[in-house]
Protein backbone atom coordinates (compact mmCIF):
# COMPACT_ATOMS: atom_id res chain seq x y z
CA UNK A 1 0.00 0.00 0.00
CA UNK A 2 1.41 3.43 -0.95
CA UNK A 3 1.70 6.22 1.61
CA UNK A 4 -0.98 8.17 -0.24
CA UNK A 5 -3.46 5.33 0.29
CA UNK A 6 -3.01 5.26 4.03
CA UNK A 7 -5.50 6.86 6.37
CA UNK A 8 -4.30 9.34 8.98
CA UNK A 9 -4.76 7.99 12.50
CA UNK A 10 -4.01 10.00 15.61
CA UNK A 11 -3.45 7.69 18.59
CA UNK A 12 -4.76 8.65 22.00
CA UNK A 13 -1.30 9.44 23.34
CA UNK A 14 -0.82 12.10 20.65
CA UNK A 15 -4.10 13.71 21.70
CA UNK A 16 -2.98 13.64 25.33
CA UNK A 17 0.32 15.23 24.36
CA UNK A 18 -1.57 18.05 22.66
CA UNK A 19 -3.98 18.45 25.61
CA UNK A 20 -2.49 17.08 28.86
CA UNK A 21 -5.69 17.99 30.68
CA UNK A 22 -7.43 15.03 29.04
CA UNK A 23 -5.92 12.83 31.77
CA UNK A 24 -7.47 14.92 34.51
CA UNK A 25 -5.78 16.61 37.47
CA UNK A 26 -3.06 15.32 39.73
CA UNK A 27 0.05 13.18 39.55
CA UNK A 28 0.23 10.78 36.62
CA UNK A 29 1.83 7.38 36.24
CA UNK A 30 2.43 6.14 32.68
CA UNK A 31 2.07 2.43 31.87
CA UNK A 32 4.21 2.11 28.78
CA UNK A 33 7.20 0.64 26.99
CA UNK A 34 9.11 1.24 23.76
CA UNK A 35 5.82 1.15 21.79
CA UNK A 36 4.60 4.23 23.64
CA UNK A 37 5.65 6.76 21.04
CA UNK A 38 4.02 9.64 19.20
CA UNK A 39 3.48 9.35 15.43
CA UNK A 40 6.83 11.10 14.91
CA UNK A 41 8.45 8.41 17.13
CA UNK A 42 9.18 10.67 20.10
CA UNK A 43 8.90 8.68 23.34
CA UNK A 44 5.63 9.50 25.04
CA UNK A 45 7.11 9.93 28.52
CA UNK A 46 9.54 12.68 27.62
CA UNK A 47 7.04 14.30 25.26
CA UNK A 48 4.37 14.45 27.97
CA UNK A 49 6.81 16.01 30.42
CA UNK A 50 7.75 18.64 27.86
CA UNK A 51 4.05 19.34 27.34
CA UNK A 52 3.60 20.04 31.04
CA UNK A 53 1.99 16.80 32.20
CA UNK A 54 2.56 15.99 35.90
CA UNK A 55 4.20 12.66 35.16
CA UNK A 56 5.87 11.18 38.24
CA UNK A 57 6.38 7.45 37.54
CA UNK A 58 6.62 4.86 34.77
CA UNK A 59 5.27 1.30 34.87
CA UNK A 60 6.59 -1.43 32.57
CA UNK A 61 4.90 -4.70 31.42
CA UNK A 62 6.31 -8.05 30.31
CA UNK A 63 9.47 -7.50 28.20
CA UNK A 64 10.22 -4.34 30.22
CA UNK A 65 10.17 -0.62 29.57
CA UNK A 66 12.63 -0.92 26.68
CA UNK A 67 11.33 -4.23 25.32
CA UNK A 68 14.57 -6.14 25.83
CA UNK A 69 13.15 -9.04 27.86
CA UNK A 70 12.25 -12.26 26.10
CA UNK A 71 8.96 -14.09 26.69
CA UNK A 72 8.31 -14.50 30.40
CA UNK A 73 10.91 -11.85 31.28
CA UNK A 74 10.95 -8.15 32.08
CA UNK A 75 13.62 -5.64 33.10
CA UNK A 76 14.92 -4.65 36.51
CA UNK A 77 13.17 -1.68 38.08
CA UNK A 78 15.35 1.41 37.80
CA UNK A 79 15.26 5.08 36.97
CA UNK A 80 14.56 5.90 33.34
CA UNK A 81 17.80 7.42 31.98
CA UNK A 82 15.92 9.75 29.62
CA UNK A 83 13.38 11.30 31.99
CA UNK A 84 14.87 10.43 35.37
CA UNK A 85 11.51 9.02 36.44
CA UNK A 86 11.34 5.88 38.58
CA UNK A 87 10.39 2.73 36.65
CA UNK A 88 8.24 0.10 38.34
CA UNK A 89 8.08 -3.44 36.96
CA UNK A 90 4.48 -4.72 36.94
CA UNK A 91 5.14 -8.09 35.32
CA UNK A 92 3.88 -10.92 37.55
CA UNK A 93 2.71 -8.28 40.04
CA UNK A 94 -0.96 -8.30 40.99
CA UNK A 95 -3.33 -8.26 43.94
CA UNK A 96 -2.28 -6.59 47.19
CA UNK A 97 1.29 -6.23 46.00
CA UNK A 98 0.15 -4.15 43.03
CA UNK A 99 -2.22 -2.14 45.24
CA UNK A 100 0.70 -1.31 47.54
CA UNK A 101 2.81 -0.26 44.57
CA UNK A 102 0.18 2.23 43.39
CA UNK A 103 -0.24 3.62 46.89
CA UNK A 104 3.53 3.89 47.31
CA UNK A 105 3.96 5.94 44.13
CA UNK A 106 1.23 8.37 45.15
CA UNK A 107 -0.22 8.66 41.64
CA UNK A 108 -3.70 10.08 41.19
CA UNK A 109 -4.17 8.52 37.75
CA UNK A 110 -2.58 5.85 35.58
CA UNK A 111 -2.29 6.45 31.84
CA UNK A 112 -2.05 3.22 29.83
CA UNK A 113 -0.26 3.40 26.46
CA UNK A 114 0.88 0.03 25.11
CA UNK A 115 0.50 -1.41 21.60
CA UNK A 116 -1.62 -4.54 21.78
CA UNK A 117 -1.88 -7.04 18.91
CA UNK A 118 -5.45 -8.23 19.34
CA UNK A 119 -4.91 -11.72 20.82
CA UNK A 120 -6.17 -12.86 24.23
CA UNK A 121 -2.89 -14.45 25.25
CA UNK A 122 -0.78 -11.34 24.59
CA UNK A 123 -0.13 -10.21 28.15
CA UNK A 124 -0.27 -6.41 27.80
CA UNK A 125 -4.07 -6.37 28.12
CA UNK A 126 -3.86 -8.39 31.34
CA UNK A 127 -1.36 -5.90 32.73
CA UNK A 128 -4.05 -3.35 31.91
CA UNK A 129 -6.70 -5.45 33.64
CA UNK A 130 -4.64 -6.04 36.79
CA UNK A 131 -3.85 -2.34 37.03
CA UNK A 132 -7.52 -1.43 36.49
CA UNK A 133 -8.44 -3.71 39.39
CA UNK A 134 -5.81 -2.12 41.63
CA UNK A 135 -6.85 1.35 40.48
CA UNK A 136 -10.44 0.58 41.46
CA UNK A 137 -9.37 -0.68 44.88
CA UNK A 138 -7.03 2.24 45.63
CA UNK A 139 -9.09 5.09 44.18
CA UNK A 140 -6.69 5.83 41.34
CA UNK A 141 -8.22 6.99 38.06
CA UNK A 142 -7.43 4.88 34.98
CA UNK A 143 -6.92 6.45 31.56
CA UNK A 144 -6.40 4.45 28.36
CA UNK A 145 -4.63 6.32 25.57
CA UNK A 146 -6.08 4.17 22.82
CA UNK A 147 -4.32 2.75 19.79
CA UNK A 148 -5.61 0.83 16.76
CA UNK A 149 -5.96 -2.94 16.84
CA UNK A 150 -3.36 -3.93 14.19
CA UNK A 151 -5.57 -6.81 13.02
CA UNK A 152 -8.54 -4.50 12.46
CA UNK A 153 -11.79 -4.66 14.33
CA UNK A 154 -14.21 -6.50 12.07
CA UNK A 155 -13.35 -10.09 13.02
CA UNK A 156 -13.28 -12.08 16.24
CA UNK A 157 -12.18 -15.69 16.30
CA UNK A 158 -11.92 -18.57 18.72
CA UNK A 159 -13.80 -19.47 21.88
CA UNK A 160 -14.40 -17.32 24.94
CA UNK A 161 -12.16 -18.33 27.85
CA UNK A 162 -13.62 -20.61 30.51
CA UNK A 163 -12.89 -18.86 33.85
CA UNK A 164 -11.71 -22.21 35.27
CA UNK A 165 -8.68 -21.85 33.00
CA UNK A 166 -7.86 -18.23 33.83
CA UNK A 167 -4.17 -17.27 33.95
CA UNK A 168 -1.95 -14.37 32.92
CA UNK A 169 -2.48 -15.40 29.27
CA UNK A 170 -6.21 -14.93 29.84
CA UNK A 171 -7.74 -13.40 32.95
CA UNK A 172 -11.34 -13.03 31.79
CA UNK A 173 -13.82 -14.46 29.25
CA UNK A 174 -12.92 -12.96 25.86
CA UNK A 175 -12.28 -14.71 22.51
CA UNK A 176 -8.80 -15.66 21.30
CA UNK A 177 -8.90 -12.94 18.63
CA UNK A 178 -11.04 -10.30 20.30
CA UNK A 179 -11.35 -7.64 17.61
CA UNK A 180 -11.30 -4.69 20.04
CA UNK A 181 -8.90 -1.86 20.78
CA UNK A 182 -7.44 -1.66 24.27
CA UNK A 183 -9.84 1.18 25.03
CA UNK A 184 -12.83 -0.88 23.98
CA UNK A 185 -11.53 -3.91 25.84
CA UNK A 186 -11.02 -1.76 28.94
CA UNK A 187 -14.65 -0.63 28.75
CA UNK A 188 -15.82 -4.24 28.42
CA UNK A 189 -13.64 -5.54 31.26
CA UNK A 190 -14.53 -2.62 33.50
CA UNK A 191 -18.21 -3.43 33.13
CA UNK A 192 -17.86 -7.20 33.43
CA UNK A 193 -14.70 -8.51 35.10
CA UNK A 194 -13.21 -5.70 37.19
CA UNK A 195 -16.17 -5.53 39.63
CA UNK A 196 -15.91 -9.28 40.23
CA UNK A 197 -12.39 -8.79 41.61
CA UNK A 198 -12.36 -5.24 42.96
CA UNK A 199 -15.98 -5.06 44.11
CA UNK A 200 -16.79 -2.11 41.84
CA UNK A 201 -15.71 -0.54 38.57
CA UNK A 202 -12.65 1.60 38.02
CA UNK A 203 -12.91 5.32 37.27
CA UNK A 204 -12.14 4.81 33.57
CA UNK A 205 -11.50 7.33 30.79
CA UNK A 206 -10.60 6.35 27.23
CA UNK A 207 -8.83 8.88 25.01
CA UNK A 208 -9.91 7.66 21.60
CA UNK A 209 -7.68 7.27 18.56
CA UNK A 210 -8.98 9.67 15.93
CA UNK A 211 -9.37 8.44 12.35
CA UNK A 212 -9.30 4.71 13.00
CA UNK A 213 -12.07 2.53 11.60
CA UNK A 214 -12.72 -1.15 12.20
CA UNK A 215 -11.75 -2.13 8.67
CA UNK A 216 -8.28 -0.57 9.08
CA UNK A 217 -5.34 -2.88 9.83
CA UNK A 218 -1.81 -1.89 10.85
CA UNK A 219 -0.56 -1.33 7.30
CA UNK A 220 -3.35 1.16 6.58
CA UNK A 221 -3.07 3.40 9.66
CA UNK A 222 -0.13 5.49 8.48
CA UNK A 223 1.46 4.96 11.91
CA UNK A 224 5.01 3.60 12.21
CA UNK A 225 5.22 -0.04 13.23
CA UNK A 226 7.18 -0.54 16.43
CA UNK A 227 7.66 -4.23 17.29
CA UNK A 228 5.54 -4.69 20.45
CA UNK A 229 7.87 -7.40 21.77
CA UNK A 230 11.04 -9.17 20.60
CA UNK A 231 9.14 -11.91 18.77
CA UNK A 232 6.53 -9.75 17.01
CA UNK A 233 8.83 -7.98 14.54
CA UNK A 234 6.34 -7.20 11.76
CA UNK A 235 2.59 -6.79 11.11
CA UNK A 236 2.71 -10.16 9.30
CA UNK A 237 3.93 -11.77 12.52
CA UNK A 238 1.08 -10.16 14.43
CA UNK A 239 -1.39 -11.47 11.85
CA UNK A 240 -0.21 -15.07 12.35
CA UNK A 241 0.20 -14.83 16.12
CA UNK A 242 -3.41 -15.46 17.28
CA UNK A 243 -3.10 -18.90 15.67
CA UNK A 244 0.53 -19.94 15.73
CA UNK A 245 1.00 -18.91 19.35
CA UNK A 246 -0.93 -22.13 20.10
CA UNK A 247 2.23 -24.02 19.13
CA UNK A 248 3.79 -22.74 22.35
CA UNK A 249 1.64 -25.45 23.92
CA UNK A 250 3.26 -28.22 21.84
CA UNK A 251 6.70 -29.78 21.41
CA UNK A 252 7.13 -28.00 18.08
CA UNK A 253 9.08 -24.81 17.55
CA UNK A 254 6.93 -21.75 16.85
CA UNK A 255 9.92 -20.02 15.28
CA UNK A 256 11.37 -18.33 18.35
CA UNK A 257 15.10 -18.03 17.90
CA UNK A 258 14.70 -17.16 14.20
CA UNK A 259 14.00 -13.97 12.26
CA UNK A 260 10.44 -15.13 11.53
CA UNK A 261 8.86 -16.16 14.84
CA UNK A 262 5.22 -17.27 14.59
CA UNK A 263 5.43 -17.26 10.79
CA UNK A 264 7.23 -20.62 10.80
CA UNK A 265 6.49 -23.85 12.66
CA UNK A 266 8.66 -26.94 12.70
CA UNK A 267 10.16 -29.80 14.63
CA UNK A 268 12.81 -32.52 14.51
CA UNK A 269 10.31 -35.17 13.41
CA UNK A 270 8.61 -33.24 10.59
CA UNK A 271 9.18 -34.69 7.11
CA UNK A 272 8.19 -34.06 3.50
CA UNK A 273 4.53 -34.92 4.15
CA UNK A 274 3.62 -31.88 6.25
CA UNK A 275 3.59 -29.02 3.71
CA UNK A 276 1.72 -30.96 0.98
CA UNK A 277 -0.84 -32.17 3.52
CA UNK A 278 -1.54 -28.57 4.54
CA UNK A 279 -1.74 -27.45 0.92
CA UNK A 280 -4.44 -30.05 0.30
CA UNK A 281 -6.64 -28.34 2.90
CA UNK A 282 -6.87 -25.21 0.71
CA UNK A 283 -7.15 -22.98 3.78
CA UNK A 284 -8.25 -19.43 2.85
CA UNK A 285 -5.73 -16.63 2.56
CA UNK A 286 -2.57 -18.66 3.23
CA UNK A 287 -0.04 -20.91 1.53
CA UNK A 288 2.56 -23.15 3.12
CA UNK A 289 6.20 -23.47 2.09
CA UNK A 290 8.34 -26.39 3.12
CA UNK A 291 11.49 -25.16 4.89
CA UNK A 292 14.34 -26.08 7.19
CA UNK A 293 15.75 -23.88 9.94
CA UNK A 294 17.91 -23.91 13.08
CA UNK A 295 16.64 -21.90 16.07
CA UNK A 296 19.36 -20.06 17.96
CA UNK A 297 17.45 -20.23 21.26
CA UNK A 298 14.23 -21.55 22.84
CA UNK A 299 12.82 -24.95 21.77
CA UNK A 300 15.22 -27.21 19.87
CA UNK A 301 17.95 -24.56 19.90
CA UNK A 302 20.84 -25.49 17.64
CA UNK A 303 18.98 -28.38 15.98
CA UNK A 304 18.05 -28.65 12.32
CA UNK A 305 14.26 -28.57 12.06
CA UNK A 306 11.88 -29.07 9.19
CA UNK A 307 8.50 -27.39 8.96
CA UNK A 308 6.50 -24.79 7.09
CA UNK A 309 6.35 -21.07 6.62
CA UNK A 310 2.93 -19.44 6.48
CA UNK A 311 2.69 -17.05 3.53
CA UNK A 312 -0.42 -14.88 3.91
CA UNK A 313 -1.94 -14.23 0.50
CA UNK A 314 -5.13 -12.45 1.61
CA UNK A 315 -5.28 -11.01 5.16
CA UNK A 316 -8.99 -10.30 4.85
CA UNK A 317 -9.93 -13.97 4.60
CA UNK A 318 -6.99 -15.50 6.49
CA UNK A 319 -8.26 -17.03 9.74
CA UNK A 320 -5.21 -17.55 11.99
CA UNK A 321 -6.95 -19.54 14.73
CA UNK A 322 -8.74 -21.90 12.35
CA UNK A 323 -5.51 -22.29 10.35
CA UNK A 324 -3.47 -23.24 13.41
CA UNK A 325 -6.08 -25.75 14.58
CA UNK A 326 -6.06 -27.37 11.13
CA UNK A 327 -2.27 -27.61 11.44
CA UNK A 328 -2.58 -29.28 14.85
CA UNK A 329 -5.04 -31.84 13.49
CA UNK A 330 -2.66 -32.61 10.63
CA UNK A 331 0.30 -32.99 12.96
CA UNK A 332 -1.53 -35.41 15.24
CA UNK A 333 -2.60 -37.46 12.22
CA UNK A 334 0.81 -37.56 10.51
CA UNK A 335 3.03 -37.92 13.60
CA UNK A 336 0.96 -39.63 16.33
CA UNK A 337 4.02 -41.06 18.10
CA UNK A 338 6.02 -37.82 18.09
CA UNK A 339 3.59 -34.93 18.49
CA UNK A 340 3.06 -33.96 22.14
CA UNK A 341 1.62 -31.20 24.30
CA UNK A 342 3.75 -29.20 26.73
CA UNK A 343 2.80 -28.48 30.31
CA UNK A 344 2.60 -24.95 31.68
CA UNK A 345 5.98 -25.42 33.39
CA UNK A 346 7.65 -26.29 30.08
CA UNK A 347 7.60 -30.07 30.42
CA UNK A 348 5.87 -32.67 28.31
CA UNK A 349 2.45 -34.21 28.79
CA UNK A 350 2.05 -36.88 31.41
CA UNK A 351 4.04 -35.05 34.11
CA UNK A 352 0.93 -34.20 36.12
CA UNK A 353 0.91 -30.45 35.45
CA UNK A 354 -1.61 -28.36 33.54
CA UNK A 355 -1.18 -28.28 29.79
CA UNK A 356 -0.14 -24.89 28.46
CA UNK A 357 -2.36 -25.37 25.39
CA UNK A 358 -5.37 -25.38 27.74
CA UNK A 359 -4.35 -22.01 29.19
CA UNK A 360 -3.84 -20.58 25.72
CA UNK A 361 -7.12 -21.97 24.36
CA UNK A 362 -9.02 -21.08 27.51
CA UNK A 363 -10.21 -24.64 28.19
CA UNK A 364 -9.15 -28.26 27.60
CA UNK A 365 -11.65 -28.78 24.78
CA UNK A 366 -9.20 -28.27 21.90
CA UNK A 367 -6.59 -30.67 23.31
CA UNK A 368 -9.16 -33.34 24.05
CA UNK A 369 -10.75 -33.05 20.60
CA UNK A 370 -7.40 -33.28 18.79
CA UNK A 371 -6.31 -36.26 20.88
CA UNK A 372 -9.61 -38.06 20.32
CA UNK A 373 -9.54 -37.52 16.58
CA UNK A 374 -12.72 -35.43 16.77
CA UNK A 375 -13.27 -32.36 14.60
CA UNK A 376 -12.23 -29.32 16.70
CA UNK A 377 -12.77 -26.76 13.92
CA UNK A 378 -16.25 -25.79 15.17
CA UNK A 379 -14.52 -24.71 18.40
CA UNK A 380 -12.82 -21.95 16.39
CA UNK A 381 -16.08 -20.15 15.68
CA UNK A 382 -16.36 -16.94 17.71
CA UNK A 383 -19.37 -16.30 19.93
CA UNK A 384 -20.31 -13.35 17.69
CA UNK A 385 -18.67 -10.46 15.81
CA UNK A 386 -16.73 -7.98 17.98
CA UNK A 387 -19.63 -5.63 18.64
CA UNK A 388 -21.90 -8.49 19.63
CA UNK A 389 -19.82 -10.66 21.98
CA UNK A 390 -18.59 -7.66 23.98
CA UNK A 391 -21.82 -5.64 23.78
CA UNK A 392 -22.37 -2.86 21.29
CA UNK A 393 -22.09 -0.20 23.99
CA UNK A 394 -18.33 -0.77 24.41
CA UNK A 395 -17.50 0.09 20.79
CA UNK A 396 -15.83 3.42 20.09
CA UNK A 397 -15.13 3.19 16.36
CA UNK A 398 -17.25 2.67 13.24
Amino acid sequence: MSTDDRVAVTPGIARLHASPGLAGPGRLGLVTNHTGVLPDLRPAASALLEAGARLVALFGPEHGLHGTGQAGESEAAQADPTTGLPVHDTYRCSGERLDELLLHTGVDALVYDLQDIGARFYTYVWTMFDLMVSAARTGVRFVVADRPNPLGGLVSEGPVLDPAWASFVGRAPIPVRHGLTCGELARHLNASAVPQVAGHTADLTVIEAVGWERATDADATGLPWVAPSPNIPTPATATCYPGTCLFEGTNLSEGRGTTQPFEIVGGPYIDARFAPSLAELALPGVRFRDLRYVPTFHKHAGRLLRGVQLHITDPEVFAPVRTAVAMLITLRRLYPDDFAWRTADGGVEGTGHRHFIDLLWGSDRLRRAVDAGDDPLPLCDPPAPPGRWAGDDVLLYP
